[in-house]
């Protein structure tokens, strides 16, 4: 799908996306471990890494993201639907965190370290191409994720 929009509504619908790629970071540790050039990503970032590091940050962020962003009808659809897109990535980051503890609750295996790997180069990967789209002016179609952003977006 694709619309006009304006300039700022592009900037908008692409910062939402930040906030998986910090999330996704603890899962990203063994990978950037192999490859530290790729931590020059995170630079940029530090600011909103810092924000995170205080308890419930995130929670406070995706409820304020939620109720002020994705349920306000007086801001675009467009920046709705990308912020309703970057807080479903960043429960599915939350389940598979979760699933990865139980899984790696006795140290870290080999399926623990590709499964973050997995996890961390997925989250990379779609949050760079929705940034992108978004700052084109497009709807980035994200398997399941769009199609359930859609849903709960119908306007």
């Amino acid at each position: 799908m694709s619309t006009t929009t304006e300039p700022t509504d592009r900037l908008f619908g692409a910062l939402p996306y930040l906030l998986p790629l910090v999330y996704a970071l603890p899962l990203g540790i063994p990978f950037l471990r192999q490859f530290p050039i790729l931590s020059i990503i995170y630079v940029p970032l530090q600011p909103l890494i810092r924000l995170y590091s205080f308890p419930f940050a995130g929670l406070i962020i995706f409820f304020i993201l939620y109720a002020a962003v994705v349920r306000n009808s007086r801001i675009s659809h467009f920046i709705r639907f990308n912020t309703l897109q970057a807080i479903l990535i960043d429960i599915a980051l939350i389940l598979l965190s979760i699933v990865i503890q139980l899984f790696g609750f006795g140290g870290g295996s080999l399926l623990v370290e590709t499964l973050s790997n997995v996890a961390f180069l997925g989250t990379l990967v779609a949050c760079l191409y929705a940034m992108v789209q978004s700052i084109l002016g497009k709807y980035a179609e994200l398997p399941t994720i769009s199609q359930a952003a859609y849903s709960q977006l119908p306007y």
